[in-house]
C-alpha cells in the first residue's frame, strides 16, 4: 500500500516515516511539505539516517495522486487542501489533525461520500481505550459525580483544549445525555459562583516537551474516580495511524474513526 505523509519533516511526520520503516506492507510514496520549507528536495529519510529514495516535495497534488492513502497530522487549512486533492484522485485519507471548525468537519464528512477516511482526534490505541473506559464510567457514575477534564501538551501545541480532550468531553456528555456545547466550561477565573452540577470542565496545560496527557475526573461525595492516559512517545500515534491506513485498504468510501478501526463499536 503506497502511503503519502503530509508534514513529513515535522515531529509527527518523521515519527510516521520511522514507523513505516518496519512495515512490510506499507511503502512511502510521497513526503510532503509546505512551499518554502528548508527540507524541500532532501531525502525523506535523511533525518532518520536512512536514505529512502523519496524527496520531500511541496507538490501535494502529484504526491497524493501517486498514493493509495495520505496520512495527515498538520493544520486544518492544510488538511482541507489535501482533502480536496484526495477526493480528486480517489486517494484514501487518515486525518489526525485537530482544531477543525464545524464547517471543516462538514467538508470531511461530505468528502467521505466519495473516498474512505479515518478521522480521529487521537490515533493511539491506549487513548481510544480510554474513550471507552470514560464512557463506561460516566454511565455508572451518572449525574451524582462532577466531571472535569485536564490535558497537558508540549509548548508548541497551538490549539486548546486538545482534540482528544474535546472528544473525551463528547463521549462523556453523550453517555450522560448532555449537549457538550451547552454544558462545557473552559477554565475558570474570578468569582465564578457555585459549580453547575451538569457542567463539564476543561483545563489545558502547555509546557516543555509533554507528548500528551489526559485525565477525566469524576468527583463525587466521598470519592473521586480518575481515568488517565499518558502518551510517552509519538510512536503510539504513528502506530495507530498506520493501523488506520491498513483498515482503509478495502474501503471504497465512508467516514470512520479509531473506534471503528479497533472494533470498539
Amino acid at each position: 500500500m503506497r502511503i503519502a505523509i503530509a508534514g513529513s519533516s515535522g515531529r509527527m511526520g518523521r515519527t510516521l516515516i520511522e514507523a513505516m520503516l518496519s512495515s512490510e506492507n506499507l511503502k512511502l510514496s510521497a513526503a510532503l511539505e509546505v512551499a518554502g520549507s528548508p527540507y524541500l528536495g532532501k531525502d525523506a529519510g535523511e533525518a532518520l539516517g536512512s536514505a529512502l529514495g523519496v524527496a520531500i516535495s511541496a507538490d501535494y497534488t502529484t504526491g497524493i495522486a501517486a498514493s493509495d492513502c495520505l496520512i495527515d497530522f498538520t493544520r486544518p487549512e492544510g488538511s482541507l487542501l489535501h482533502l480536496d486533492a484526495c477526493v480528486k484522485s480517489g486517494t484514501k485519507m487518515v486525518i489526525g489533525t485537530t482544531g477543525f471548525s464545524a464547517e471543516g468537519k462538514q467538508r470531511i464528512a461530505a468528502a467521505a461520500n466519495r473516498i474512505a477516511i479515518v478521522f480521529a482526534p487521537n490515533m493511539a490505541v491506549g487513548v481510544n481505550a480510554t474513550f471507552k473506559l470514560a464512557e463506561v464510567a460516566a454511565k455508572i457514575m451518572g449525574d451524582a459525580y462532577d466531571v472535569e477534564i485536564v490535558e497537558a501538551h508540549h509548548r508548541q501545541k497551538v490549539d486548546a483544549p486538545s482534540g482528544t480532550a474535546l472528544r473525551l468531553g463528547e463521549v462523556v456528555a453523550a453517555a450522560l445525555g448532555r449537549d457538550l456545547k451547552s454544558c462545557a466550561v473552559y477554565g475558570r477565573q474570578g468569582d465564578t459562583g457555585e459549580r453547575d452540577a451538569k457542567s463539564i470542565g476543561f483545563h489545558a496545560i502547555r509546557g516543555g516537551d509533554i507528548v500528551g496527557e489526559h485525565t477525566v475526573i469524576f468527583a463525587g461525595s466521598g470519592e473521586r474516580v480518575e481515568v488517565t492516559v499518558r502518551s510517552q512517545s509519538r510512536m503510539t500515534y504513528a502506530a495507530g495511524a498506520l493501523r488506520a491506513a491498513h483498515f482503509l485498504r478495502d474501503k471504497a468510501s465512508g467516514l470512520y474513526d479509531m473506534q471503528d478501526v479497533l472494533g470498539l463499536k
